[in-house]
């Protein structure tokens, strides 16, 4: 199916060209500027924008010490009550380690000098904050209403069988966790997922292999 101009309407893993500019996907992404951000951060108020679930994480590392210390304070220096800089911070360590621990709940509690019980309550209150590890590509399939319309069961399903794994689970070989979001915000291109800190639109069930093997070859 495509438009009057003849572009389609479904494209593999990105909203694609919507206008007059024909631009390639990484055009769009802005892969091809961007590069890689530094640890550290860069300007303290863009400190805090960063995305927090990548492929490389260390359950075992510590936090946070070196560039990402240096990115905390960043992140700290831009909220005058600790409280308020807690949403970023638990972010940093779930780039960091992958997921939120009990006990990396306790030592943001000492950084920002918070009950523990507080602290757990705000991590445990958002779904975007995971409670246990994960594999290294975190899929989240939006299962809610414009994308359940548009066959997001038969997509979850199609990455729950292509993974050998059931909703939550990690697959063997330990790269994949796929799970139901309840919404993306990406309405206009479904079925939308997520996968990591990426968002891939348009996404049917045939789509899927293709995604898995790009993942497995390419990374995100």
């Amino acid at each position: 199916m495509s438009d009057s101009s003849g572009i389609p309407f479904n494209n593999p893993g990105w909203a694609g060209n919507t206008g007059e500019f024909q631009l390639t996907e990484a055009q769009v992404r802005g892969d091809d500027y961007v590069g890689e951000r530094p640890k550290e951060g860069t300007h303290p108020a863009t400190a805090a924008t960063y995305p927090y679930m990548l492929a490389d994480k260390d359950p075992s590392a510590p936090l946070f010490e070196g560039p990402y210390r240096e990115r905390w304070d960043k992140i700290r220096s831009r909220y005058p009550d600790a409280r308020s800089a807690l949403l970023p911070t638990l972010g940093l360590a779930q780039e960091l380690r992958g997921y939120l621990s009990p006990e990396t709940m306790e030592e943001v509690a000492r950084l920002l000098d918070l009950s523990p019980a507080y602290v757990r309550g705000v991590a445990t209150f958002y779904t975007m904050y995971n409670k246990r590890p994960v594999g290294r590509f975190l899929i989240q399939v939006c299962t809610n209403i414009s994308c359940n319309l548009c066959g997001a069961d038969e997509v979850l399903q199609a990455f729950l069988n292509n993974t050998g794994t059931e909703l939550g689970e990690t697959s063997e070989d330990g790269l994949f966790t796929v799970v139901e979001a309840e919404c993306l915000a990406a309405c206009g291109f479904p079925t939308c997922v997520q996968i990591n800190s990426r968002y891939y639109e348009n996404v049917t069930p045939k789509d899927v292999p293709a995604i898995l093997e790009r993942l497995k070859t390419q990374g995100e």
